[in-house]
């Protein structure tokens, strides 16, 4: 019986693909239909094969050669797709969802995930990411707790809540972003008469989908009250290019779990100011660009999630990237619009939008505004992995 080797979907049903042994003019992309099948094949061996695959199924076995094009790609073929979350859509929604559900042991957190259109209903912004709104109101206490998972919150507006990482009270304010590592418990009370709401970034599905995941209940309070205006953490370690000595070691993930937007802000107003004056500053022209870092190791905050600002001026535009692994951005200020495997969204204060694997994407201005967006990736995933990737403006590197 001669060997006929097949790419396709299914023993006797849809399209094969394949090569035939002995002939060199059927290539890996052509498509054959059953009537080509016949003129190669007895129909002794057409049954012999459809009996090998009824076999292969009863002993849960799958052969590669029927599945080479979805295993192996020749790029990235990413099932989640770029999409856009409006601010002025997901704010009322979160408002709406602190009416009706009580935040509290159980249900834990009011947080409302961002489900990826591409990856069917699972609240994952990517096949990596979770993000989410939290909403807390006046007054109200979530409990603490700790996961492996790691997580950090960014704050787009408000005022008044303070999370409390590891018994450390850590003020929320506008344009901060605070970190909860994993295996670090934290829980979060509103002291003031108002709600808020912010960005969650966690690494739940990859955890999830690498079992890797543990959780614990902490105390039902926070485990500190206290409101002080800057945190443990930042009193020892928020201190540009100082450490302490007692604190020589390095961390898996940064020991300072608060960055905040002073610091963030003038950054980048620097880098834009010394490009005006001719200095090479800029991540491009007119786009300022940092990356937060754990100050023990000076790489990321995290082990499985970067974090990122960017600033373009009026009138920028940014080169259009590829990258592997998956990205999503906060607009924090301004107006403009980020272009997505082609297409055009307008961006307001507060909107998301995700970039999958290898989906192009680049942001500009508009309407005589600059832009300031947040951006969090699973970009040391993919670097330690050794998978990283990118292409900018066409270029590979």
């Amino acid at each position: 019986m001669r060997p006929v080797h097949w790419r396709g979907k299914g023993v006797t049903g849809g399209v094969r693909r394949g090569i035939v042994a002995g002939r060199e003019d059927v290539s890996m992309n052509e498509e054959l239909d059953h009537a080509n099948v016949a003129q190669e094949m007895t129909p002794e061996e057409s049954a012999a094969l459809d009996a090998l695959y009824r076999d292969f199924a009863a002993n849960h076995m799958n052969p590669l050669w029927t599945q080479t094009g979805d295993l192996m790609p020749m790029h990235p073929k990413p099932r989640a797709v770029p999409h856009l979350w409006k601010w002025s859509t997901l704010l009322p929604l979160a408002e709406a969802a602190g009416a009706l559900v009580p935040v509290g042991r159980g249900g834990e957190r009011r947080a409302i995930g961002l489900a990826n259109p591409g990856l069917g209903g699972a609240a994952y912004v990517s096949p990596t990411l979770w993000a989410a709104i939290q909403y807390l109101g006046p007054r109200e206490v979530a409990p603490e707790h700790r996961h492996a998972q790691n997580a950090f919150r960014f704050v787009v507006e408000g005022e008044g809540v303070w999370t409390v990482v590891n018994g450390d009270p850590v003020r929320m304010s506008r344009g901060d972003l605070l970190l909860t590592p994993g295996w670090h418990f934290h829980g979060h009370h509103n002291d003031s008469d108002a709600p808020m709401a912010w960005l969650d970034g966690l690494d739940i599905p990859f955890s999830q989908t690498n079992d890797v995941g543990f959780f614990e209940f902490g105390s039902d309070r926070v485990t500190d009250a206290a409101t002080p205006a800057f945190s443990r953490g930042e009193r020892l370690w928020a201190h540009p290019g100082l450490r302490p000595l007692s604190q020589l070691h390095e961390t898996v993930s940064s020991p300072l779990c608060a960055f905040r937007w002073t610091h963030t802000d003038r950054a980048l107003a620097e880098q834009l100011a010394l490009e005006d004056e001719g200095h090479p500053a800029t991540y491009g022209p007119g786009h300022a660009g940092l990356r937060f870092v754990n100050p023990t190791t000076g790489g990321d905050v995290m082990p499985t999630i970067r974090c990122e600002f960017h600033r373009l001026r009026q009138g920028a535009v940014s080169a259009e990237r590829r990258e592997v692994g998956s990205s999503v951005f906060q607009v924090f200020d301004g107006q403009g619009a980020a272009v997505l495997d082609g297409a055009r969204h307008r961006l307001e204060k507060g909107d998301l939008f995700v970039v999958p694997s290898w989906v192009p994407w680049s942001v500009e201005t508009e309407d005589g505004a600059g832009l300031d967006l947040f951006r969090f990736s699973d970009a040391p995933i993919m670097e330690r992995l050794g998978f990283m990737r990118s292409m900018v403006d066409g270029e590979t590197r």
